[in-house]
């Protein structure tokens, strides 16, 4: 199992507006792409949130080579989305994890 990890730090005044984006819209993507099986997504705490709060969504694949597709095939477009939505309002780094 390969998890495929984003953590966001979302700035407050459009925090609501991003999370329903990823609620409605972003996530139900990702998934309609056949190559992750489920998701998860938390907001961090014991964090500093003053300049917004931090969201991890965790993806769920079967193998390395769902994830590898995802990436060449879909992720960068799927991401400029959000961009084009938000802008400089979030920040977002991926890390990926195999379970053991």
């Amino acid at each position: 199992m390969i998890i495929y990890n984003v953590t966001a730090k979302v700035a407050t005044d459009v925090h609501s507006d991003w999370l329903q984006w990823m609620r409605e819209e972003h996530i139900p993507a990702i998934l309609s792409t056949g190559l992750f099986t489920d998701y998860r997504m938390c907001r961090l705490l014991e964090q500093d949130d003053s300049e917004g709060p931090t969201y991890v969504v965790q993806f769920f694949a079967t193998s390395p080579e769902h994830y590898q597709t995802y990436q060449a095939v879909q992720a960068n477009t799927l991401r400029q989305r959000g961009y084009d939505l938000f802008g400089d309002r979030f920040v977002a780094f991926h890390t990926v994890m195999e379970v053991i």
